[in-house]
C-alpha cells in the first residue's frame, strides 16, 4: 500500500510540473444562467458567447450554458443571487428577472417608456446606462454587455386590441413582476401571474385569454398562434438582457484572458442584438409570418399607444420613485440626446 502511495504521489508531481500553467487556477468548466432555451436568439447568444471564449482561449476556459433556469429550478428571481453568490460563474439575464434586487431596472418596465430601438440605444449607452450597470457592479458582478429580449408584444383570442377598452375584463397572463401586474390592472384587464407551463396549459384550455412576450422569442418559437388569434404590436416594454460574469470569476482570469472575454462578449452581443431584431424592422418577416400563419396583426400608431401611456399614469407615479427619478429622468435625456 506504502509503495502504491508512493507511486500515486510521483504521478501526481509529474502531472504538476506538465500541466499548463493555467490550468492549475482555471476551473474545468464555468456555469452559465439563462432563462430560455438553446433555439431562441437569446439562448443563441449565450451560446455563441461560450464558444467563441472557448475558440479564442484555445479550450482554456469552458463555459457551459445551463438553459431553461435548471441552475435556478424555474424561479428566474433568484438567478442574479446565484451570479452574486458565485453559484453562477456567467449570467445571460433579463432586467425583468434581475429587477427584485436592482430595483432601477425596472426602467424598461415602464408602460410606453421607450418609443423606439434607437431610444433604447440611446439609453444602454448614455449616462443612464452607465448608471445602471454602477448599480449591479455594487452586488459583485460586472456586466460584459447589453443583449436583448425584444418588445414585449400582446396576443390575445378574442378580439384585436385596439383601444384601453378593449382590454376590460380581458384575462392576461403577465410577466410576474409587481409593475407588469400594476400595468395590466391600470389597463382595465385581470393580470393573471403564473409561470410559463402552466400559462400554456391555460391557453389550450382558453382559461387565460391572452399574454405579453417578444415575437421572436417566445410568440414565434412557442407557436402562439396555435392558441391567439390576435397580436398587437404596441411595443409597451422592452425588455434588454445583460451579458454579466461573478467579478470574483472574473479577477480569477489573467488580464490577457479577461480582454478575451471582453470581445467575446461584444462579438456575440452585437449578433444577439440583431437576431432578436430580425424580421422587425425594415422587410417586417416576422410580422408576415404571423400573418402567414393565420394570426391578425394590429401595429398601433403613436398616437394610439399613447392612450394607453395615459392610462397607465399611475403605474408612472408609483414605481419612478421606486425605480429612481434621477434614473428617468436620466433615460428622458439621453433619449431626446441631451
Amino acid at each position: 500500500m506504502r509503495k502504491l502511495m508512493t507511486i500515486l504521489a510521483a504521478g501526481a508531481l509529474v502531472l504538476a510540473l506538465t500541466a499548463p500553467a493555467w490550468a492549475a487556477g482555471y476551473k474545468a468548466e464555468y456555469k452559465m444562467s439563462l432563462r430560455t432555451s438553446e433555439t431562441s436568439p437569446w439562448g443563441a447568444g449565450a451560446q455563441k458567447f461560450a464558444d467563441l471564449v472557448r475558440e479564442k482561449s484555445g479550450g482554456k476556459i469552458n463555459i457551459k450554458c445551463y438553459f431553461n433556469g435548471s441552475l435556478f429550478a424555474d424561479d428566474q428571481t433568484k438567478e442574479f443571487m446565484m451570479l452574486k453568490q458565485g453559484v453562477a460563474d456567467f449570467a445571460l439575464g433579463s432586467t425583468i428577472n434581475w429587477s427584485p434586487q436592482i430595483r432601477s431596472l425596472n426602467l424598461f418596465s415602464l408602460p410606453f417608456l421607450f418609443p423606439s430601438y434607437e431610444a433604447l440605444d440611446k439609453v444602454k449607452k448614455g449616462q443612464t446606462g452607465q448608471k445602471l450597470l454602477a448599480e449591479i457592479e455594487k452586488f459583485n458582478v460586472v456586466t460584459l454587455a447589453w443583449g436583448e429580449n425584444g418588445y414585449r408584444e400582446l396576443t390575445n383570442r378574442i378580439k384585436p386590441v385596439v383601444t384601453p377598452a378593449d382590454l376590460e375584463g380581458m384575462k392576461v397572463r403577465a410577466v410576474g413582476s409587481p409593475i407588469f401586474k400594476d400595468t395590466f390592472a391600470a389597463l382595465g384587464a385581470n393580470p393573471v401571474l403564473m409561470n410559463w407551463g402552466d400559462a400554456l396549459t391555460a391557453f389550450q384550455q382558453g382559461t387565460v385569454d391572452g399574454q405579453e412576450n417578444p415575437v421572436n422569442v417566445i410568440i414565434i418559437p412557442y407557436k402562439i398562434y396555435q392558441y391567439h388569434k390576435y397580436i398587437t404590436i404596441w411595443h409597451y416594454t422592452i425588455d434588454p438582457l445583460i451579458l454579466a460574469v461573478n467579478k470574483d470569476t472574473l479577477k480569477s482570469f489573467s488580464a490577457e484572458d479577461q480582454k478575451m472575454i471582453q470581445q467575446a462578449a461584444d462579438e456575440a452581443m452585437a449578433w444577439q442584438v440583431n437576431e432578436a431584431r430580425t424580421g422587425l424592422t425594415g422587410d417586417l418577416a416576422s410580422l408576415n409570418k404571423l400573418k402567414a400563419e393565420g394570426m391578425e396583426v394590429t401595429v398601433l400608431t403613436p398616437e394610439q399607444m399613447m392612450a394607453f401611456k395615459v392610462k397607465c399614469k399611475p403605474v408612472w407615479d408609483k414605481w419612478t420613485p421606486q425605480i429612481g427619478e434621477e434614473i428617468v429622468k436620466a433615460a428622458q435625456a439621453d433619449m431626446q440626446g441631451k
